[in-house]
């Protein structure tokens, strides 16, 4: 996907060429509408998914997902039909996006057009499939009047899923970059130790799930305040 074109880059910045973003959690506030339909999920299946099996599946593929809920509840996966519950998770997490909306996590907007006005590259990938991400691409494209991303990967695009690094590995090479001038910006582990292993600079900000300091990883409580300065600064250091 391609958007309009950006303004030419800054002159000030050092190494920052791209910025690629995850989505849920990360952009906008749906982490709690997934975790949602995963909890009603489980109680359709007769149990409680527990907040430490939730906090797990942060970040992670469907499949995934799925196999730590139905080792939570104490269900044989084998006998499930994994392909029909996770369709009907997305369906869930997909209506609540309609009916509640979608809302910005601290910063994230602003961070978004500071990126675009800077000049900057700029990706979105996310384990979240096309189908669903759709909503937040058009929620954003219409509130900020055109689509600030030159590309998304999606979670059913990029054939490997986070935590393996081809979906960034993707993103960048459809983006033109190359890994030392990129920075990830990421909220669950599964995203940070998919960005490091691409070769890339990351940002967190945690949100579901804890994350433990590492190198090339800068942690942040939230997005708010960060200039393209202060990114470009990260992947200097890096």
């Amino acid at each position: 996907m391609t958007s309009t074109s950006a303004a030419a880059p800054s002159d000030s910045l050092q190494r920052l060429q791209a910025v690629l973003f995850d989505m849920d959690g990360t952009l906008v506030e749906t982490e709690d509408l997934w975790g949602e339909a995963m909890y009603a999920l489980a109680a359709r299946r007769g149990g409680t998914l527990s907040a430490e099996a939730r906090e797990r599946t942060a970040g992670t593929s469907m499949l995934a997902s799925m196999q730590i809920i139905y080792a939570d509840l104490g269900l044989d996966p084998a006998a499930q039909d994994i392909d029909a519950d996770a369709r009907w998770i997305e369906d869930e997490t997909a209506a609540l996006m309609t009916s509640r909306g979608m809302p910005w996590r601290p910063g994230a907007r602003d961070l978004l057009v500071a990126v675009r006005a800077a000049g900057l590259r700029s990706a979105l990938v996310t384990t979240t499939p096309r189908r669903v991400a759709t909503l937040v691409l058009d929620r954003i494209a219409a509130e900020l009047g055109e689509d600030l991303f030159d590309v998304t990967v999606c979670g059913d695009e990029a054939g490997l899923r986070k935590p393996d690094p081809a979906p960034y590995l993707k993103a960048m090479a459809d983006l033109g970059v190359d890994p030392g001038s990129s920075l990830v910006v990421e909220d669950s582990e599964v995203g940070t130790t998919a960005g490091l292993a691409a070769g890339v600079a990351v940002l967190g900000v945690p949100l579901v799930q804890r994350l433990q300091p590492q190198p090339g990883l800068t942690l942040r409580p939230s997005l708010q305040g960060l200039t393209v300065e202060d990114l470009d600064a990260m992947v200097a250091s890096s």
